[in-house]
């Protein structure tokens, strides 16, 4: 990878050579600059440590497929936990009252073996470090840790985003599209009545339904309200020093759950469609849960025969499914056969995970349409590599690519991964084959597939290309106004800015692994 590296660098500066470097365009200069970081890319490519000091400082746009429940560490929830006076046993929190020497509180100041095992328990790291894999599978560990943290995560939403913003801060990321549901959301979808539902009943289902939805929309924003008040109130966003976290923007991606019964999963993605048109703090909606479990499987059609009917209700709510997150002898062959090509034509504007494109009858004709239409992959490396057993070359993310279908990477869920942005980015450096231009395409990507709303800083889908107003300086005035007007834009034109300032800072660096 360090000569293939080498290779990509030294073609771009003949290439610069060629064109001749005296002329000073703004483009010139770029393509100079990001010729010489490549330099120090391939140099830090050669040990982990100055990659991840080189990946870290990277500014990396936005996370896209981020579970908010899901980002939040082990120790967080523990923490929770020891003020809410749970215990810890068996493997799980629990109510009070406990018995001696199994509180939280307690279990983290006098038992440090038991609170090892209470963030393994809450976590993949026990099974990644090899402890546990000769009694669970990664999926079934990394699935069974929502329900043991779920007691501690009562009530601390604003907690968890306070988590999930500084984690992201520290990431140098800008911008967070959070899959989450105000609890006022979960709770009526797990309330509705298990009554038969197939796709012809659809439309009168919803009928039924649509009358008690907007007070539950009502509550969820004002929840929401509440919560996004107390986490800014923690970060400090109001005084004089903010905490870095505040200039990390948020949204929210709403859900439903795939393994519960066809009326709950169709309330809860009413409530998801209702909730992204009347609160624009809901860019999109989605499906979660495992794909491989007996009722999605068998529900599949039903639930993307939803998302085509709902779209129809709300066109103008934007759509990521997660889909194709199947690995080979996991399910029957069956089932492997077209989710990522159902997905489409339910309306999806991205796909999460993707995993299993290489099995589906059409995949060729489905990745065309992916290029052809602008349909980014969430691309989880980390997740697939726990979940499904799904690594290096095994991995489609280079078949998408080289089908020029449009991939961001994303971490899923790093706290229950033990993973950050940071790692990911390392991850398709070493086992992917992505070059520091690589990296950096992925980074803008993040942003132009983002549901921000606005205008992009791009010329369709053509990043690097600006719009008319900046194709001169992003300092103009024209430019200045254009990101003023259009909020994806502006996030996209700090990133330009911050990435410009990594690679000044990365060229004058006098001294360190630059010499190694």
């Amino acid at each position: 990878m360090v000569k293939r590296a080498a290779l990509v660098v030294a073609t771009a500066l003949a290439a610069l050579a060629s064109g001749g470097l005296a002329m000073a365009t703004p483009a010139h200069a770029a393509a100079q600059r990001e010729a010489r970081v490549s330099m120090l890319f391939g140099k830090a490519l050669r040990d982990p440590g100055a990659l991840r000091m080189f990946l870290r400082q990277m500014p990396k746009g936005g996370d896209l497929h981020n579970h908010l429940a899901g980002t939040v560490y082990a120790e967080d929830y523990l923490a929770w936990a020891a003020s809410s006076g749970l215990c810890f046993a068996s493997g799980k929190l629990l109510p009070p009252p406990c018995p001696v020497g199994t509180s939280v509180a307690e279990v983290a100041g006098r038992d440090p073996e038991t609170y090892a095992h209470a963030v393994d328990a809450l976590s993949t790291r026990g099974w990644q470090a090899g402890v546990s894999r000769g009694t669970v599978s990664g999926h079934d560990q990394f699935f069974a840790t929502f329900g043991r943290f779920a007691p501690a995560s009562d009530g601390h939403t604003a907690e968890a985003l306070v988590a999930a913003r500084r984690i992201a801060a520290g990431d140098r990321l800008l911008y967070l599209e959070l899959d989450h549901d105000p609890e006022a959301v979960s709770g009526y979808m797990a309330a509705s009545p298990d009554v038969p539902l197939d796709e012809a009943g659809l439309s009168a289902r919803y009928d039924a339904e649509i009358g008690s939805i907007e007070p539950v929309v009502t509550r969820a924003m004002a929840e929401l309200d509440g919560d996004e008040r107390k986490a800014a109130a923690q970060l400090g966003c109001a005084g004089a020093s903010p905490d870095p976290a505040c200039a990390v923007s948020v949204r929210y991606i709403g859900y439903t759950l795939r393994a519960l019964p066809p009326a709950a999963v169709f309330r809860g993605l009413i409530l998801a469609f209702a909730l992204a048109e009347r609160d624009p703090r809901f860019v999109g909606v989605n499906i979660v849960q495992p794909e491989d479990w007996p009722v999605p499987l068998r529900d599949y059609a039903l639930h993307m025969a939803m998302f085509r009917f709902l779209e129809g209700k709300y066109p103008a709510v934007h759509r990521s499914l997660h889909a194709g997150e199947l690995a080979f002898g996991q399910v029957p062959p069956a089932a492997l056969r077209d989710h990522i090509a159902q997905a489409l034509d339910a309306g999806a504007q991205r796909i999460g995970h993707g995993v299993d494109i290489a099995y589906e009858d059409n995949a060729r004709v489905t990745m065309t349409r992916m290029a052809r239409d602008g349909i980014a992959v969430e691309i989880n490396l980390s997740s697939n590599d726990v979940i499904l057993g799904i690594r290096g070359a095994e991995h489609p993310l280079r078949l998408y690519r080289s089908m020029g279908v449009p991939t961001v990477l994303a971490t899923d869920d790093q706290g229950v991964l033990r993973t950050d942005m940071t790692h990911e980015y390392m991850r398709a450096a070493q086992e992917q084959g992505f070059s520091y231009s690589d990296l950096k395409a992925s980074a803008r990507a993040s942003l132009e597939y983002a549901f921000l709303p606005g205008m992009s800083l791009w010329r369709s889908h053509r990043l690097g290309v600006a719009v008319a107003a900046c194709a001169g300086s992003w300092s103009s005035a024209a430019c200045r106004s254009f990101a003023a007007a259009n909020e994806k834009a502006r996030i996209q034109l700090d990133l330009e800015r911050k990435i410009q300032k990594f690679e000044d800072d990365q060229i004058s660096m006098p001294n360190g692994w630059h010499e190694m």
